[in-house]
């Protein structure tokens, strides 16, 4: 899988899930801890959660916190599993002004782990769309 991104070092503080680099890294495949730890963005149209339809929900891959629910999913034309918006309190945003450009980051409010981006053109309610990596999340199917 290709992957474009800058090299950041994961969280020390300020999250309620800390673990180590080497931590992340055995937990996480070597795709995974680039795009959520050192901010990579995996290819577009390659993630198999752009098919998911079934009742369930989306989580955190890296410390399993429900982020966003099946009912908020839609079809951008992005290339990406977007949402309209993500459970309460389940994610935070920071300024992103990498490749001259900025926009706005979405992360996991528990663990820090890089999500992808929002932007303001997605559809009603919120006008929002969460346009996140499928290597960030695993899908959790209602039982």
């Amino acid at each position: 899988m290709k992957l474009f991104g800058k090299t950041e070092t994961v969280p020390s503080e300020g999250y309620k899930v800390l673990k180590s680099e080497a931590e992340w890294r055995s937990q996480l495949s070597p795709e995974q801890f680039k795009i959520m730890f050192e901010h990579a963005t995996e290819r577009a149209g390659t993630s198999p959660l752009l098919q998911e339809k079934r009742a369930g929900i989306f989580v955190c891959a890296a410390c399993g916190t429900p982020a966003y629910e099946m009912g908020t999913k839609f079809e951008s034309g992005t290339g990406w599993p977007s949402f309209w918006a993500p459970i309460p309190d389940a994610t935070a945003i920071n300024t992103d002004r990498s490749y001259f450009m900025t926009r706005t980051e979405v992360h996991c409010a528990a663990c820090g782990a890089h999500q992808g981006h929002v932007f303001d053109d997605g559809p009603a309610p919120t006008g929002q769309r969460y346009c996140i990596n499928g290597l960030a999340l695993k899908f959790q199917p209602k039982e």
